[in-house]
């Protein structure tokens, strides 16, 4: 079946807030076997509602619209809505008493703006809202339906989670699809294409989807089924054979994090870690300690930007820096080393890099990144060339040190 996706609100329009609420719906509609084929964002105007809400109507059997529906003046969504539909506004009971109960439990005063989100059109299906104050509201005409949902992204996701997903289902007897993702780091989109390009093919025969889907530092690999989990067991050996072809790149599976995954194998070995970070500053840090309880394996770390705290904080040699520079496998491995000695962990990461847009040198050119990871009698460098971009350049930076200490710790496991 076919599902259009409306988004009102001028801060969409002019940057000043990401559509987000599009992507996730887009992506739960999929799972439930609902193809996406339009996605339109328009503004507060009541003419823009109308002219879209006629055509979506018209051509796609579900329209779910976010944004709109708050308690300001510029939320006209059920207003226009119920004028589309021919019906008024009528104050719901059992609503009014959701939104009076909602502002007692917050011990704040409730105005008459606020009584009025109780007010919904007559002959929609009201839906109720357990994250905030506006109520989703669900509309039949001509064997379509169209849904008008808050644009608050949690509130958002908890009518759809809470409610609509399993009515829309039962609704449209979709068949849900079967969908599994597994997680590359290190290793372009299209280098990757090539090196399982038979792999890919295999996939296909079979009757299943593959999608690539890249970020900076990450390519996702996602296999569907359009029959659903019974093929679950032939996805999972397809994902085996990339594991064990790449298991330098391969990290995960949906929504883990290499932070997460990192963390796992330090608690699994009863070992802990630190970095030393000049081009990252801090960068690695900050991704570890993402993790909820990642106190129990990182120690620390230290932010060494400047030739003297390199010396100072973690021991580099003044004559490393002066002979071979910052930007050098010698000064990343005795980061790593005086880092590990000086925080006291059993795993150091070192990171030193041209991050740019500017500061490069025809031997060091921007993207230049040296890093290292250092253990008990042992220290393994590594040197990476990005691009320009030095916030691409940092993050990508930040996943290749990472996975560089996955690599290693996977290393002594087996």
């Amino acid at each position: 079946m076919v599902a259009e996706l409306i988004s009102i609100g001028d801060e969409l329009l002019i940057g000043q807030t990401i559509n987000t609420n599009a992507s996730w719906l887009g992506s739960e509609l999929a799972l439930q076997g609902i193809q996406v084929k339009w996605c339109t964002t328009i503004s507060d105007d009541k003419k823009d509602i109308l002219f879209t809400v006629d055509q979506a109507l018209n051509r796609s059997q579900l329209v779910i619209i976010t944004g709109g529906l708050g308690p300001t003046k510029d939320d006209i969504t059920k207003h226009t809505l119920a004028d589309y539909f021919n019906t008024e506004l009528v104050i719901d009971p059992t609503v009014l008493g959701k939104i009076e109960a909602y502002f007692s439990l917050r011990g704040r005063e409730m105005l008459e703006v606020n009584t009025m989100q109780a007010a919904l059109p007559k002959a929609c299906t009201i839906i109720p809202n357990n994250h905030g104050t506006a109520s989703g509201m669900w509309f039949e005409k001509n064997g379509s339906v169209l849904v008008s949902l808050p644009g608050v992204p949690y509130e958002m996701k908890g009518l759809m989670k809470d409610y609509l997903l399993e009515k829309i289902q039962k609704q449209f007897q979709t068949k849900a699809l079967y969908h599994k993702t597994i997680l590359t780091t290190g290793i372009g989109e299209s280098f990757l294409a090539e090196t399982m390009a038979d792999w890919e093919s295999r996939i296909r025969e079979k009757g299943l989807g593959l999608a690539y889907l890249p970020s900076p530092g990450l390519v996702k690999l996602r296999i569907s089924s359009y029959i659903g989990e019974v093929d679950a067991p032939l996805i999972e050996h397809f994902f085996r054979e990339i594991e064990e072809k790449l298991p330098q790149h391969v990290f995960g599976y949906e929504n883990d994090t290499l932070s997460e995954v990192v963390g796992r194998q330090l608690l699994q070995a009863g070992k802990n870690v630190g970095t030393v970070e000049s081009c990252t500053g801090g960068g690695v840090a900050n991704a570890i300690v993402t993790v909820a309880g990642s106190s129990a394996y990182f120690q620390g770390s230290l932010t060494t930007y400047s030739y003297e705290l390199k010396t100072k904080l973690a021991g580099v040699n003044p004559e490393t820096l002066e002979k071979f520079g910052a930007v050098s496998e010698e000064t990343v491995r005795e980061m790593a080393i005086g880092g590990r000695e000086k925080l006291g962990v059993d795993y150091c990461i070192s990171i030193s890099g041209v991050a740019g847009p500017d500061g490069g040198t025809p031997d060091k050119p921007v993207g230049t990144v040296w890093m290292a990871v250092a253990l008990e009698g042992e220290c393994v460098t590594k040197k990476i060339n990005l691009g320009d971009n030095r916030e691409r350049n940092i993050q990508m930076t930040i996943f290749a040190s990472l996975n560089m200490l996955r690599n290693v710790l996977s290393t002594k496991r087996s």
